[in-house]
């Protein structure tokens, strides 16, 4: 896992991300109410870990001046989609050691376009399906704020060197514009 120019030497034990959704609750005459989904609202990134080792309080002081670092990073964990996010928390979980330190994080995303990937549309007789592409067809990403084509190659399992050879047209792999759209199948 990676938040800035942080590395983990090894990932959290433990990782979660919570999606939140916020509703407005409004009370009408005679004890009836109306709800209003005021959509989605931030993600938030939580983990448990141990640095072991004889450097590991060293380790964590590493993390913690990242923590007290302003502005959003990138994070970028192995397997979840990668995100710009704050480093909103940090607790020590017991007394440090130098030998061994618990911890415990959270990453508040900053949002910037958050995409699940499915598009909900009206089937028949009003219910929700997700809209499907046949699996042949050319599929194409659109490029957000603070991506790379190493993370768009990560969130659709597809091999970096592929993703380059589907997309020519990208001179420089290095360099991707917002807007820009990627061929990802």
């Amino acid at each position: 896992m990676r938040y800035k120019d942080y590395v983990w030497p090894y990932n959290p034990r433990t990782y979660t991300i919570d999606y939140q959704r916020v509703i407005s609750v409004k009370k009408v005459p005679f004890g009836r109410y109306a709800l209003q989904d005021l959509g989605p609202t931030r993600r938030i990134m939580r983990g448990e870990g141990e640095f072991v080792g004889e450097n590991a309080y060293e380790e964590f002081k590493k993390l913690a001046s990242v923590f007290y670092g302003e502005g959003p990073g990138m994070l970028v964990h192995p397997v979840w989609q990668c995100a710009s996010a704050y480093f909103a928390e940090l607790s020590l979980r017991q007394e440090p050691r130098k030998d061994y330190v618990a911890y415990s994080f959270a990453f508040w995303e900053d949002y910037t376009g958050h995409v699940t990937g499915l598009t909900a549309v009206a089937g028949p007789s009003g219910t929700v399906q997700t809209d499907t592409v046949p699996d042949d067809a050319p599929r194409y990403h659109t490029v957000i704020k603070g991506e790379s084509l190493w993370s768009i190659a990560v969130d659709y399992g597809v091999d970096l060197n592929a993703l380059i050879a589907l997309n020519p047209q990208i001179k420089n792999p290095n360099l991707i514009q917002v807007g820009e759209k990627v061929r990802v199948q």
